[in-house]
C-alpha cells in the first residue's frame, strides 16, 4: 500500500502523519479484538444506588460548592438530523401515489414508524410551521386529498429546495412547542444548564459542531440570548469547537485496498465521537458535565433532570477531594502501613479499582508507586438507567489482556455475539448508558491531564459503510465514553429514566418528555 508524494502532502496537510495512517491501515487489515466481558455491572456490583436522603445530601453538597469551582457543560452537537428522518426518506422514495393509498402502503410495508408519524402529526413541534409553508407554496392545497396533503408535508420537510430539515444540525431543529414559541435542543440545553451547571450565576457551555453550521448556531444564540438570560437570571458563555481533521481516519475496500475519490485523492472519514477527546481536553474546568445534544426534555421535567445531575456532581466533588488528599499524601508524606491500607481501601470501595492480589507481597515503596498510578487519573461519574430495551452501550466489568478487571461502558458492536458466554452476559445487563457523565480532568495540583494517555487504542472499531454504492471498511476511534476513557477512574450511579430522552427518530418527539401538554 504505497503512497505517492501528493498523498503524503495531503496527509500532512490534514495534520496527520504517514506513520499514523499506516497504523490505521494495519488495524483495518488485521481487525480489532472484541471486548472480553467478565460480567454485567449491577446494583451493588459496580453501580451505586442512593436513597432519597443520600441524593439530597449530595445535591446540597454540590449546591454549596459550585460557586467555588469552574463548571462547564460539554455537548457533542455535530450530528445532522438526517437519520431522524430515515423512514420518511424511504417512504418518499418508494411510495407511488397513482398505484396505492398511503394506508395500503403502510399495511404492505408494515411501516409502523410511518403510521405513528401520521397519527401523531399534529403533535409535532414543527407541524404548524410546515403546514403554513405548504399552504403558501401550494395555492391549491385546500383541494388536495388527504394523501396528497401528507405527501406534500413530508416533501416540505425533506426536500433541499424546501424546508430541508434533514440537513439541519440536530441541535437547531424545532424540538419542543410551547404556548408562545418553539424551542430547539440548543435552547433547552441553555435552560437546563442554568439549573445545574451555573457557577456565580454564569453558565459556560461548550458545543462541538460542524464548522459549516457555526453561523447558524451563532444566530440562534443571538436570537434567544436575552430571553433565556432574563428568564433564568443567568449569564451564558457559549463556545464552539470542531472535530479536528487530524482525527479523521482512512478507509479501505473489503479487499483492504485504499479508497480514493474520483480525482485520485485519498478518502478520509470522520472517526466518530472518540475524536472529541481532544476538544474535551482543551477545556479549563474543575467539573465537566457531558451530555448529547438530542437528550433534552420540555421545561416541566428539567427540575428532575437537574437534581440527578447535581447528585452526580456532588458525588464527584466528594470523591475527588478525598482522592486528591491521598494523592498529595502519597507524594509528600512518610506513610505508615495503615495509611497505605487506607488508600488501597478507598480505591477499592469508593472508586471500584480492583487491586492486584499480589499487593500484600509488594515492597512498601512499590505499594506506594502502585497506588499513585491507580489514583493519578481523570475521574468520571456516569449515570446509568435501568435497561428498558433501548439500544446503546452499557456498564460492564471487563477483563483486559493482562486479566485486569475494570468498569467500562461497552457498545454492543464491541461484543462477540458469536460467543454464547459473551452474548449471555450482554443479555443479562440490567442497565444501559444514557451518556450522562460528570468528569474531572485535573490532578490535585490543578494540572490538566493529557487524556490521550488514558485511551485504550485496542477498543477502536471497524464499521461497514458505503461510498458510491460500494462497501467500504471505516475505522472509528475508541468512543469518547468507551475506550477513550478506558483508563479513567470510573463510578457508575443509577439515575432515573427521565434523564434519558434522546431523539433518534422524529417520532421520539411525540414522547411525553418532549410534549408540553
Amino acid at each position: 500500500m504505497q503512497f505517492n508524494s501528493t498523498d503524503v502532502s495531503f496527509i500532512e496537510k490534514k495534520g496527520l502523519t504517514l506513520k499514523k495512517v499506516e497504523q490505521q491501515l494495519e488495524l483495518l487489515k488485521t481487525g480489532l479484538p472484541f471486548i472480553n466481558l467478565e460480567r454485567a455491572a449491577t446494583i451493588y456490583d459496580g453501580i451505586l444506588s442512593f436513597s432519597n436522603t443520600e441524593q439530597q445530601e449530595l445535591l446540597s453538597f454540590y449546591d454549596a460548592e459550585k460557586d467555588n469551582i469552574k463548571v462547564v457543560k460539554f455537548v457533542p452537537a455535530s450530528g445532522a438530523a438526517t437519520r431522524m428522518f430515515k423512514f420518511l426518506f424511504e417512504f418518499s422514495n418508494s411510495y407511488k401515489p397513482k398505484k396505492q393509498s398511503i394506508n395500503a402502503f403502510i399495511n404492505k410495508q408494515k411501516a409502523v414508524n410511518l403510521s405513528m408519524f401520521f397519527i401523531g402529526i399534529e403533535k409535532l413541534p414543527f407541524y404548524n410551521l410546515v403546514i403554513d409553508y405548504v399552504k403558501n407554496n401550494k395555492p391549491n392545497y385546500n383541494q388536495f386529498s388527504n394523501d396528497q396533503k401528507l405527501v406534500a408535508f413530508v416533501k416540505a420537510i425533506l426536500d433541499e429546495s424546501q424546508l430541508n430539515y434533514s440537513n439541519y444540525p440536530k441541535g437547531l431543529l424545532p424540538f419542543h412547542k410551547y404556548k408562545d414559541h418553539i424551542a430547539s435542543a440548543f435552547e433547552e440545553h441553555l435552560f437546563e444548564a442554568a439549573l445545574y451547571a451555573a457557577s456565580n450565576n454564569e453558565a459556560k457551555l461548550h458545543f462541538t459542531i460542524s464548522e459549516k453550521h457555526k453561523d447558524r448556531f451563532d444566530s440562534e444564540f443571538n436570537r434567544i440570548q436575552k430571553i433565556v438570560e432574563e428568564k433564568t437570571k443567568t449569564k451564558f458563555d457559549i463556545t464552539f469547537s470542531y472535530q479536528k481533521e487530524a482525527t479523521d481516519t482512512i478507509a479501505v475496500s473489503t479487499k483492504n485496498e485504499i479508497v480514493r475519490e474520483d480525482n485520485g485523492q485519498l478518502y478520509f472519514r470522520p472517526s466518530g465521537h472518540g475524536a472529541l477527546l481532544e476538544n474535551l481536553n482543551e477545556l479549563e474546568a474543575d467539573i465537566i458535565f457531558v451530555k448529547n445534544i438530542d437528550n433534552v426534555v420540555v421545561y416541566k421535567y428539567e427540575e428532575e433532570v437537574s437534581k440527578s445531575k447535581k447528585m452526580l456532581a456532588g458525588l464527584l466533588i466528594n470523591i475527588k477531594e478525598q482522592a486528591f488528599k491521598y494523592a498529595k499524601d502519597l507524594d509528600e508524606k512518610e506513610l505508615s502501613r495503615e495509611d497505605i491500607v487506607e488508600v488501597a481501601e478507598f480505591l477499592i470501595t469508593k472508586m471500584n479499582v480492583v487491586i492486584s492480589s499480589e499487593f500484600e507481597k509488594y515492597s512498601k515503596q512499590y505499594q506506594i508507586d502502585y497506588l499513585k498510578s491507580k489514583l493519578d487519573r481523570p475521574i468520571r461519574v456516569c449515570g446509568m438507567v435501568r435497561n428498558e430495551g433501548e439500544p446503546g452501550g452499557g456498564p460492564f466489568w471487563v477483563k483486559d489482556e493482562s486479566a485486569n478487571l475494570s468498569l467500562q461502558i461497552v457498545e454492543s458492536a464491541q461484543i462477540d455475539k458469536k460467543s454464547k458466554i459473551q452474548k449471555n452476559i450482554l443479555k443479562n445487563a440490567t442497565h444501559f448508558n444514557p451518556v450522562d457523565l460528570v468528569c474531572s480532568i485535573k490532578n490535585y495540583k490543578g494540572e490538566v491531564y493529557d487524556l490521550q494517555k488514558f485511551v485504550d487504542h485496542q477498543t477502536a472499531f471497524i464499521t461497514m459503510k458505503t461510498k458510491v454504492n460500494k462497501d467500504i471498511k471505516a475505522l472509528e476511534l475508541p468512543g469518547l465514553w468507551n475506550g477513550s476513557m478506558a483508563n479513567w477512574n470510573t463510578i457508575f450511579v443509577e439515575v432515573p429514566l427521565v434523564t434519558f430522552n434522546p431523539v433518534k427518530t422524529v417520532n421520539d418527539l411525540l414522547k411525553p418528555t418532549h410534549q408540553v401538554s
